[in-house]
């Protein structure tokens, strides 16, 4: 009887925690079916062939106890709302690959670095690493608040299919090399991000078939969607 208890609180735990999950969006790959879910500020769930793709977990949008076994994880960078070890404890097994920056390297063990420009394969996923970093906003200090080169962005490329993954970055020139990928993720939030003309300009000049804003404090969809004919806003 105790055991049947054990398995229904777990079973219930898991139930609950996966209740937190907005539905996700699905998409066509070559692969086979992607599935999309924004969990709320930068954390992201990829999900194909049953591998599930982590994107900055963090607690403050979700607990993740009880979420789906991480097989990757990707850290854009080492600010605690990107870096959260207590919920990557909750996510990561011995089996789970983390791709990271340098800087997080310092902080977390096992994690396999790509810097700026980097490029791996993880479960036939092309994995490029691409700038992130700001250039207007800036600390009292005069220091930007993403410097150049110690964030990362992601492409990842799933058999032609695309999804660029910004990060913590302003409108930057390195962008203008990111041509029409299938999904975006943009972040929209000053002072730490793009501002909502920079985001738009960001979106208008890659031009993704669908476009995710993230990271973000609010958002008027009918406003983006106004101001980017021809891109679906999710």
């Amino acid at each position: 009887m105790k055991y049947l208890y054990i398995l229904l609180f777990l079973t219930l735990t898991t139930f609950t925690a996966m209740a937190q999950l907005p539905q996700p969006d699905r998409y066509a790959t070559p692969q086979g079916e992607l599935l999309v879910t924004h969990i709320g500020h930068a954390s992201l769930l990829l999900q194909l062939n049953g591998q599930n793709i982590y994107v900055d977990p963090y607690g403050e949008v979700a607990d993740f106890s009880g979420f789906p076994e991480a097989g990757l994880v990707l850290i854009t960078h080492e600010h605690y709302d990107h870096l959260d070890k207590k919920e990557l404890a909750k996510i990561v097994t011995p089996k789970t690959k983390i791709i990271s920056t340098p800087l997080v390297a310092t902080e977390l063990k096992g994690v396999e670095v790509l810097k700026n420009g980097g490029k791996t394969t993880w479960n036939a996923i092309e994995i490029a690493a691409v700038p992130a970093y700001n250039i207007v906003q800036k600390r009292p200090d005069g220091a930007p608040f993403h410097p150049e080169g110690n964030g990362n962005g992601y492409i990842l490329n799933i058999g032609g299919f695309r999804v660029y993954i910004a990060g913590d970055t302003e409108l930057i020139p390195e962008m203008k090399t990111i041509v029409s990928p299938d999904i975006a993720f943009l972040p929209k939030n000053l002072p730490y991000t793009m501002s909502d003309e920079q985001f738009i300009e960001a979106a208008k000049q890659i031009q993704p078939k669908i476009l995710y804003p993230y990271h973000y404090f609010e958002v008027d969809k009918a406003a983006l969607s106004k101001a980017l004919q021809g891109i679906e806003v999710k």
